[in-house]
């Protein structure tokens, strides 16, 4: 045979012997790039379990199982993915622990987000949608919002997480009264740090409408009011005069009541919690403690005012 041809064939035989090599390489990449990418959705073909996560678009909230402190029992909860302090935000089933990550968050027969254990028993749900299970879709905000929202429409949002806070008031959330439907929304303290079931206290709007605003509360015991809301600050937050990093804005209608804020430098990561002693604290990260101290075991937050003192 000549020497030419029996090459080519050669060359040929080898091509053909690398292509399926070449698939499974390129095959086994795309995977790999698919596994990593970030996804802040859960659709109704997506649940979630075990040590899996969703990530907001931003990078800046995460959701997935979580055990507070030493505790042996798990939550669905939000929590801060910049801050390696992990620092939960708002937290689904807090009443009802559960004792492995076993269970999976997903989408119901009824398009509502639910939270089973392996007996198909519902936990924590929504349970706002009335559709079918391919009509919505769950999506995690870079604000730290949890919504469902229409999954044709995706302006219709039937249920979010800023509806229903738990011990936490984030930067772009409301507080305050939904007049047609009564619903408010209350700040509760967790029970201990190991046990984020409701504590006795809480912070609401005062529901009779009084000048005061904010009433905090041990129990039904209401032992501290905000003061009288002036368009900039609360008289009786005397921290408010100092330089502020937020801004308070208070809505007024004919559909609802409430308060929101943001904060000056979108840079700035913060937040108002009640802790378990009573405390509202105004909470600011700072990176530059972070870097000075160098060890993420140290805490790095700091109380930029403390409403109460008990």
């Amino acid at each position: 045979m000549d020497t030419h041809v029996s090459a080519e064939m050669g060359i040929r035989s080898r091509q053909r012997l690398c292509l399926p090599f070449a698939f499974v390489y390129l095959f086994v990449v795309s995977l790999e790039t698919h596994l990593t990418i970030a996804v802040d959705s859960i659709s109704p073909v997506q649940s979630l379990s075990g040590s899996q996560t969703i990530t907001s678009q931003g990078g800046n909230f995460e959701l997935g199982f979580f055990t507070p402190g030493t505790s042996r029992n798990y939550y669905i909860g939000i929590w801060y993915k910049k801050i390696s302090e992990q620092t939960v935000v708002w937290v689904a089933n807090r009443e009802t622990p559960l004792l492995d990550t076993s269970s999976e968050l997903k989408i119901s027969e009824d398009g509502n987000l639910v939270l089973v254990q392996q007996s198909n028993i519902a936990v924590w749900s929504t349970n706002s949608a009335s559709g079918t299970r391919d009509s919505t879709v769950a999506k995690l905000l870079d604000n730290g919002n949890l919504i469902l929202r229409d999954a044709s429409n995706s302006s219709v949002i039937i249920w979010q997480s800023f509806d229903h806070p738990t011990h936490i008031w984030l930067p772009g959330g409301w507080f305050g009264l939904n007049k047609i439907t009564g619903e408010r929304q209350v700040l509760t303290s967790w029970r201990n740090s190991e046990d984020p079931a409701p504590g006795p206290y809480s912070l609401e709007i005062d529901p009779g409408g009084s000048s005061e605003h904010f009433l905090m509360r041990d129990r039904s015991i209401r032992y501290w009011g905000s003061g009288e809301w002036n368009g900039r600050i609360f008289s009786g937050i005397p921290e408010m005069r100092l330089y502020y990093i937020y801004n308070f804005s208070f809505i007024d209608d004919d559909k609802a009541k409430y308060f929101t804020y943001s904060v000056y430098d979108p840079e700035i990561i913060t937040q108002h919690e009640i802790d378990e002693s009573g405390q509202i604290k105004q909470r600011t990260w700072l990176e530059s403690s972070k870097r000075t101290l160098g060890k993420s075991s140290n805490v790095h937050w700091a109380n930029q005012a403390t409403y109460i003192d008990g």
